[in-house]
């Protein structure tokens, strides 16, 4: 019995994707009977010979799925390397090198390596454990050569092969049935529908069937739910469905709004280098007429304006989050994905199995009115229980009452015949010996089959005869329930004489008494757990190829306001622009293709969103690859699984709002670095350029910058491990390069202020005008420079007062503390003179705590001012 809602949503257009389709053969042989399907493919009934399934090996190849390519150590160590600020400091690495000045050279080669290093071994340890994940999982089939089922890897199969099917099996290609008994098959992976079907060996003439309808025909990626089958292989690998669609969306992985945020970023830094750095080149060598100084300062303030270390923060911060997830029972394929978890305002899902428990419960036993009755659920059990056939997930949900067990052994009810299911009635019944020694005929099934074979019913104990206007209002109270998104079952009986055998004959006049109702149900931490993603600003969007009674019910059980389902067939019709306003007015998005899932993602992103998809079939791939994250996992067919950024050993959306968390942290971590480097380069570029401009020697010496530059990187390699206060993760925090730029004007002119002040102080308090006393000059800059670029962290990493409202890690106290106090070391120790460093007058240290004081108050100040008025 088809169920309902199995009209095939996710039978993909020619119009969305025409890479993905059916094989005319499918059609084809699915018109044959058995014996012309076999000579079809020249298989002769014990099965392919050895040798013959080799040269079809060799002729169609393995039957492979499409998945990611395996990618080596050297291609992932070409990734690291790939990033501008490496490629840029590896340039003038090799400049320095190049023009004999080996010490910023190494300086400067050391940075690199750090960087590259360190974000090398991180995604190599996460692409690791999501290999083992993949490892845990062996597919074998059951194939029949030369006359002997035995057990061969998936991949062996080749078209022709004769293969045995049986209850828990994945359908390992796409197969015609040869032979079925009581078969039922799960494609809620192809087509988001719970309920299994039902699949027989009959050929299939109906004119214009969906392929995913055809009734002889099963493919790659679904699995038998109960029964039992032999098939002969029509198509492998490539050539499946499963795997038409797996070409179709094969590609470079979508750049994520991290990607981009990150990127616009990065080359935001470089073309104010590219302005600063000519600039201050042509301003030392006309004003100090020495070009070959004027070129290495210019050099070393060109490593000083990059953000170097962004590549080595990033990768610690997203790698510490990965590690923290997979404590939570996540996978994280893809780093980048933590932080668009933290990014995510919308996160996209299928119902089955993320709403709801993905087993199907009997939710209601009632009679013709709908109420609630005890020998409807008594007869439909009867029926399950004493049925000879395999017991499919109806029946199962029937016997988990086992507490009317001991009532049926106690009145010493017992089976006296059967008539067993068939297809074209779609119904079956039971004869039963009641505890009086009567005989009574129990019968269940598709409420329209019932009902013809009814002309009473019974209501309240009494029996009414079936007229044309009752008979209306009975079908109503079945449909009502259809409507709320039940499967609905009918259960009829009739008295009989003290016959031993009943054909289907006497299933007629019989008297209806109620329905049995049937549910995938909500899980119980499906509410909760949307209430948690809505109260940190994530809206879930359920997007499904089942039903839309059955996900509308669903929604409003886990407390999501639908006041309208959108379908497929809708999708299909918008415009763009149509679509870009419907998806953000609605919630629910039912009887979806694979197609309608991608181009809802697509339209979110299209509006600002941070998307992410969580799906675990193959109609979900091409969503969870267009999505900032996708999700899936570990029970999720392969290409759901290679398209996903992020794999969960448990469906939940409980983990996912700890992902939510856990990226939340990950982004206020990075965006702290960027916030530093960034405001603390744009106010640098105002101080050298003043100071190169009216200065009669350079600010500070080129191995002055480049140490400077060493030691505040290494301050910041505590970030990553840094506190994050709860509001930076209460809400979603996209990347906003408008935002930073305020930040860098605002904040980043500050730190101007207190160089050009400690620049009076040097030339005016302790007489710096004197070119020889230059190295006084820079010494002190250098310890003003280095202290504020190292404290800024602490007022720039909260929203709060720091260090009385909100607590930096252990970590990052220490390294600011222990840079400081290298930064008051250096001049006075063995490396000092080395450096250009000497020792500076002892009220120099006054004037800079004062110097060092102010700035902090100025600081937090605007930072507090911007925050009200929601600059950043």
């Amino acid at each position: 019995m088809m169920c309902a809602g199995c009209h095939n949503p996710d039978m993909p257009s020619a119009k969305h994707n025409p890479a993905i389709r059916f094989s005319p053969l499918i059609l084809e042989t699915a018109r044959l009977d058995a014996k012309d399907a076999l000579a079809k493919f020249q298989t002769p009934a014990e099965g392919l010979s050895a040798e013959t399934a080799a040269e079809r090996l060799q002729a169609h190849g393995p039957n492979d799925m499409g998945r990611e390519k395996e990618r080596g150590w050297l291609w992932r160590l070409g990734v690291a390397a790939r990033n501008p600020l490496v490629i840029l400091l590896s340039v003038l690495a090799i400049i320095e090198f190049a023009t004999k000045d080996y010490r910023s050279g190494v300086v400067m080669s050391l940075m690199v390596v750090l960087g590259v290093g360190l974000r090398f071994v991180q995604e190599a340890r996460a692409d690791a454990a999501a290999a083992r994940l993949k490892a845990m999982i062996r597919v074998t089939a059951t194939v029949v050569r030369g006359g002997k089922p035995r057990e061969i890897p998936l991949r062996e199969l080749v078209p022709g092969d004769l293969i045995q099917l049986s209850a828990g099996d994945m359908i390992p290609a796409d197969v015609r049935l040869l032979t079925a008994k009581d078969l039922f098959i799960i494609q809620s992976s192809l087509t988001g529908e719970s309920l299994p079907v039902e699949k027989t060996d009959a050929p299939d003439t109906t004119p214009n069937r969906p392929p995913l309808e055809l009734v002889n025909i099963a493919y790659l990626g679904t699995s038998v739910e109960s029964g039992a089958a032999t098939a002969i292989v029509l198509a492998t690998g490539p050539q499946t469905y499963f795997g038409s669609m797996a070409k179709a969306i094969s590609g470079p992985q979508v750049e994520t709004s991290f990607d981009k945020g990150i990127n616009q970023f990065t080359w935001l830094m470089i073309r104010f280098m590219m302005v600063m750095v000519p600039v201050v080149f042509l301003i030392n060598g006309l004003t100090k007429h020495n070009w070959n100084e004027a070129f290495f300062f210019s050099l070393a303030v060109a490593v000083g304006l990059t953000p170097e270390m962004l590549p080595m923060i990033v990768s610690v911060c997203l790698s510490k989050g990965a590690i923290a997830m997979s404590g939570k029972k996540v996978i994280v394929k893809r780093l980048n994905s933590i932080q668009n978890f933290g990014a995510m305002d919308v996160l996209c899902a299928d119902k089955t199995g993320t709403l709801t428990m993905d087993r199907v419960i009997l939710e209601y036993h009632c009679d013709v009115a709908r109420e609630e009755d005890d020998r409807v659920l008594l007869m439909a059990y009867l029926i399950s229980y004493f049925q000879t056939g395999l017991k499919n997930v109806l029946d199962r949900a029937i016997l988990e009452h086992e507490d009317l067990q001991p009532q049926l052994a106690q009145e010493g009810t017992r089976k006296v015949d059967e008539i067993p299911f068939d297809f074209s009635r779609r119904i079956m019944s039971v004869v039963i010996e009641t505890p009086q020694g009567s005989h009574r005929l129990l019968t269940k099934g598709a409420p329209e089959e019932i009902f013809k074979r009814c002309n009473r019913f019974e209501l309240n104990g009494d029996v009414f005869e079936m007229n044309p206007v009752l008979l209306f209002d009975l079908k109503d109270e079945y449909e009502h329930l259809n409507a709320n998104g039940f499967r609905v079952l009918a259960v009829a009986y009739k008295d009989l004489d003290h016959r031993s055998q009943c054909t289907r004959l006497d299933e007629n006049d019989l008297i209806l008494i109620g329905y049995v109702a049937f549910l995938d149900p909500p899980k119980e931490t499906a509410e909760p757990a949307l209430a948690a993603l809505a109260k940190h600003g994530v809206t879930v969007k359920i997007l499904t190829g089942d039903n839309d009674l059955v996900s509308r019910k669903v929604c409003v059980d886990v407390g999501l306001k639908v006041d309208r389902v959108i379908l497929g067939s809708q999708v299909e019709v918008l415009t763009d622009d149509e679509l870009a306003k419907t998806v953000e007015e609605n919630t629910l998005f039912a009887r979806l293709s694979p197609a309608h899932k991608q181009r809802i993602v697509k339209r979110l992103q299209a509006n600002g969103h941070v998307v992410g998809f969580m799906g675990d079939g193959i109609n979900d791939s091409p969503a969870l690859r267009a999505a900032d994250v996708g999700i899936s996992v570990d029970s999720a067919v392969d290409i759901a699984k290679d398209s996903a950024d992020v794999i969960l050993l448990e469906k939940s959306l409980m983990v996912l709002e700890q992902g939510v968390i856990e990226g939340r942290k990950v982004f206020a971590n990075i965006l702290k670095y960027v916030r530093m480097g960034a405001s603390s380069n744009f106010g640098n570029m105002f101080s050298v350029l003043g100071a190169s401009a009216f200065l009669p020697f350079v600010p500070m010496a080129p191995m002055q910058i480049l140490t400077n530059n060493l030691l505040y990187d290494f301050s910041q390699i505590a970030i990553p491990t840094d506190n994050v206060d709860e509001e930076q993760v209460a809400k979603p925090r996209p990347w906003s390069v408008g935002e930073i730029r305020r930040f860098i004007l605002c904040i980043g002119p500050l730190s101007s202020i207190f160089d050009y002040t400690t620049y009076f102080i040097m030339l005016y308090v302790f007489d710096c005008w004197n070119p020889a006393r230059a190295a006084v000059f820079q010494t002190g800059w250098f310890i003003e420079s280095l202290m504020t670029q190292t404290l800024i962290i602490h007022i720039i990493r909260t929203h709060r007062i720091p260090f009385l409202q909100s607590r930096p890690s252990i970590l990052l106290t220490v390294t600011t503390l222990a840079i400081m106090g290298i930064g008051v070391w250096l001049p006075r120790s063995p490396l000092g003179p080395a450096l250009g460093f000497t020792a500076l007058p002892p009220l120099y240290w006054p004037l800079l705590a004062l110097t060092l004081g102010l700035y902090l108050a100025l600081t937090q100040t605007v930072k507090t001012a911007l925050l009200k008025k929601g600059w950043i």
